[in-house]
C-alpha cells in the first residue's frame, strides 16, 4: 500500500507499507458470500427467479414466500406468518443476522405483470 500522504519521510517516497490484513475485505468477497448464499438457500428448496436473480420463492403446498435479496439484505414476502418464522430460524442458523422488523420502505420497483409459469 502507498504510504498515506504527509506521512512520506522526504528521501523515502518509494517505500510502501505492508499491510497486517486486508482494510475492506477481498476483492471476490462479496462474490464468494453470493454464491454461498445461494447454494444454502437453494437448499431449502427456494427456486431462484429466471429475471432477477436476487429474488427466490418457496412454495409449499398453499403457503408461498418470497426472498428478496439486496447486497446483504433480504426481505421476506410470504402468506403464512408460521412458514415467515421457520424461514427466518433456518436462516439464522446458516448465518449471522439480525432482524430489522418489518420493513418501513422498500426500493421503488415496476412490474410488468406476473408469469404464472415463471417465479
Amino acid at each position: 500500500m502507498d504510504q498515506p500522504e504527509g506521512f512520506t519521510t522526504v528521501g523515502e517516497e518509494q517505500k510502501v507499507c505492508r499491510l497486517q490484513r486486508s482494510i475492506y475485505g477481498l476483492k471476490q468477497a462479496s462474490r464468494s458470500w453470493n454464491t454461498r448464499f445461494d447454494e444454502v438457500i437453494r437448499g431449502y428448496d427456494f427456486i431462484k427467479n429466471d429475471y432477477d436473480p436476487c429474488v427466490y420463492k418457496k412454495i409449499s403446498g398453499s403457503t408461498v414466500a418470497y426472498l428478496v435479496l439486496y447486497v446483504d439484505d433480504i426481505l421476506l414476502i410470504g402468506n403464512d406468518v408460521k412458514m415467515l418464522g421457520d424461514i427466518k430460524a433456518w436462516l439464522s442458523t446458516q448465518f449471522s443476522m439480525k432482524d430489522m422488523g418489518e420493513a418501513s420502505y422498500i426500493l421503488a420497483s415496476i412490474s410488468t405483470g406476473i408469469d404464472p409459469e415463471g417465479c
